[in-house]
């Protein structure tokens, strides 16, 4: 009832304005064609009513509110229209208003069902698997943390959570923007998983209202509905409304003052009209001309328009902007600052040279290194089984035993019968033995300076090579900062709690302007700080670790938003997907909404300043609407050429 209710109320608008404007236009036919009269007369009163009716409402509600808006400038002069038998000039007045009225809501209408079709993704309906073996289908709404559902080939996923079982691809476009399906597999230990959903990777993590591939998935559930990612992001973009960007806080305190002084210069008309013995009816028409000419019916309108679409368009694309403050914000930047480990690269450790010794063969070195790195749970050991290339075909696995750990150095085993050291240099150093050879050693020392990690290989009495292992750039990091300069960012500063020869390799490998490295989270709070001395700066980091930092930005953006509560809940702008691809695409969103925000601010009150003079010297009141109501459409044209933003390829 109550959403039928709302339908109604939604309509109620649109059809009075229709009827307003068919009422006059019948009386302005039988005024032409000179059967007006009584009848005419009663059209126009009654265009006055339905076109009225709604502006009379508002302006009222302002009111009580101690608000002066410009509805309340347009009754007046509607009113003072009519008092002096100018009824017809009166009704076009409030018609063309009403329809204005009417096409402004419409457009932020339009805005607002264009994020509202995000919560129509997901499924109402979930198919869950029960104890005994059966399934039964449930509303998504009594699901509960740690049922299982079953999610057949090309349907949408009914809630978040992880796979237990099957695996497959996953179009994650709606909630992330990716353009490509995620592969999703099993994670290895379910109950660990439910009692951390947390940890559980992005391979393993399903979001509701994201739609499966060909395969068929079981998912434990780990949210309930009204809390999933979709239900929160739905949510947030609703609650941005709220959030009023710098220019609309500039046109509500402009009204405030604009609607009263525009009241005291029609007084000032009238008074000078009486003053110099102009005939009443004439300065009072003069008057009520001022009054619609500076009625900025277009300023109204121009900023939430283009909020509303912007941040659609945005929730569309896979990135959560919270509100006009900081589209705007953000879409005057130049500054942007950002977080290394797990934004700017892949945050964890991959296996990037292996340097054989005089002698030694690249096999032999990542065979043995491997053997024995595979009994340690260190995520550099981790990082050169998972990354060295496989044996040729049918050549026995080599298998090591004893593992032997020096906490921050190295480690040694027994592989066929022989010792095997992996370790830092200085491990090495303080081994017995043969010393490592000059040529490795100085190899070594250029991989560190370059911020390699780097793991020399002994095996027996014989050096076989170094390994360099590092937080490598995410392939597509120097494309989004190249992107981002074309876009017109002209400073990029990466922040990192790493070695500052890490901080340098990444740096120069991604096209930072400047890289610092060695910083404690409050190093990082300071060095947003001195930025921001200089520049209005954007911190964007994992929205977790780099909180602190992104707090104190001008505007704070989180990567990989999808799978962290806390990132959703604090940053400005949340970039749903763990894609920096998506950052380019909200540089280029937010400067489009800046320009057109100032484009309808200007026009809006460009129209004042020509409109008001114009009057005062003799323009009628029918002109001074048309010029108004046609500037209104197009601010609002303008505003939702938004909604169909494209980014740059």
């Amino acid at each position: 009832m109550n959403v039928v209710l709302k339908k109604a109320a939604e309509r109620a608008e649109p059809v009075s304005a229709l009827l307003a404007l068919t009422v006059y236009l019948t009386g302005l036919t039988l005024q032409l064609t000179g059967n007006g009269g009584p009848a005419a007369q009663a059209l126009f009163m009654a265009a006055y009513a339905f076109g009225g009716l709604f502006t009379l409402r508002e302006a009222l509600g302002a009111l009580r509110n101690g608000r002066f808006q410009v509805d309340f400038l347009m009754l007046v002069a509607a009113a003072g229209a009519a008092a002096i038998g100018r009824w017809e000039e009166g009704a076009v007045l409030l018609v063309l208003f009403s329809v204005g009225h009417a096409l402004e809501e419409y457009a932020l209408g339009r805005a607002r069902r264009s994020i509202e079709a995000l919560g129509a993704l997901a499924p109402r309906t979930a198919l869950v698997r029960r104890a005994a073996g059966a399934t039964a289908e449930v509303p998504v709404e009594e699901l509960t943390v740690g049922d299982t559902v079953l999610v057949r080939p090309h349907t949408r996923v009914p809630a978040d959570g992880f796979v237990a079982a099957g695996s497959g691809s996953v179009d994650q476009s709606p909630i992330t923007g990716e353009s490509v399906p995620a592969d999703k597999t099993p994670v290895p230990d379910r109950a660990a998983a439910l009692a951390g959903p947390s940890a559980t990777g992005p391979e393993n993590r399903v979001y509701a209202g994201t739609v499966n591939g060909s395969g068929s998935l079981e998912v434990v559930v780990t949210r309930l509905a009204a809390d999933n990612t979709l239900a929160r992001v739905v949510r947030m973009v609703q609650d941005a409304e709220e959030r009023t960007s710098p220019t609309q806080r500039f046109t509500d305190r402009f009204q405030k003052v604009f609607v009263p002084g525009v009241l005291a210069l029609v007084a000032a008309l009238l008074g000078y009209g009486a003053l110099t013995g102009e005939p009443f009816t004439d300065s009072f028409y003069r008057a009520m001309a001022v009054l619609v000419a500076a009625s900025p019916c277009a300023l109204a309108i121009a900023t939430p328009a283009a909020v509303l679409s912007a941040v659609g368009r945005a929730a569309r694309g896979g990135v959560l902007v919270k509100g006009g403050a900081p589209l705007e914000e953000f879409g005057r930047l130049r500054t942007l600052a950002f977080d290394k480990t797990g934004t700017l690269t892949e945050g964890r450790p991959r296996l990037t040279e292996a340097v054989t010794a005089d002698g030694a063969a690249r096999e032999e070195l990542l065979r043995t290194a491997v053997a024995v790195q595979r009994l340690s749970d260190h995520p550099l050991a981790q990082a050169v089984v998972r990354d060295a290339p496989p044996p040729p075909t049918g050549t026995r696995t080599a298998e090591a035993t004893g593992l032997r750990a020096v906490i921050g150095r190295g480690v040694s085993a027994e592989l066929d019968g022989e010792p095997v050291h992996i370790g830092s240099l200085s491990y090495a150093d303080a081994l017995a033995g043969p010393p490592v050879p000059a040529a490795l050693r100085d190899r070594t020392e250029e991989l560190a300076r370059t911020g390699r990690t780097t793991m020399l290989v002994r095996r027996g009495d014989r050096w076989l090579g170094t390994l360099g292992l590092m937080d490598a750039p995410r392939p597509e990091a120097a494309e989004t900062v190249a992107a981002l300069r074309g876009l017109g960012v002209t400073r990029t500063v990466m922040l990192s709690g790493d070695d500052q020869r890490v901080a340098d390799a990444v740096g120069s490998a991604v096209g930072m302007d400047e890289a610092l490295g060695g910083l404690m989270p409050q190093d990082k709070v300071t060095e947003v700080a001195r930025l921001r001395r200089t520049a209005p700066t954007a911190m964007i980091g994992d929205g977790v670790n780099d909180a602190p930092a992104m707090a104190g930005a001008t505007v704070g953006v989180a990567m990989g938003a999808a799978g962290s509560a806390v990132a959703l809940e604090t940053a400005d702008i949340a970039l749903m997907s763990d894609d920096l691809r998506r950052l380019p695409f909200v540089t280029g969103l937010s400067r489009r909404a800046s320009r057109i925000i100032r484009q309808n601010l200007w026009l809006s009150l460009g129209i004042v300043a020509v409109l008001v003079p114009a009057t005062a010297l003799g323009l009628g009141i029918g002109p001074a609407v048309l010029v108004h109501e046609g500037s209104t459409l197009v601010v609002v044209a303008n505003a939702l050429r938004l909604l169909r933003y494209r980014e740059r390829s």
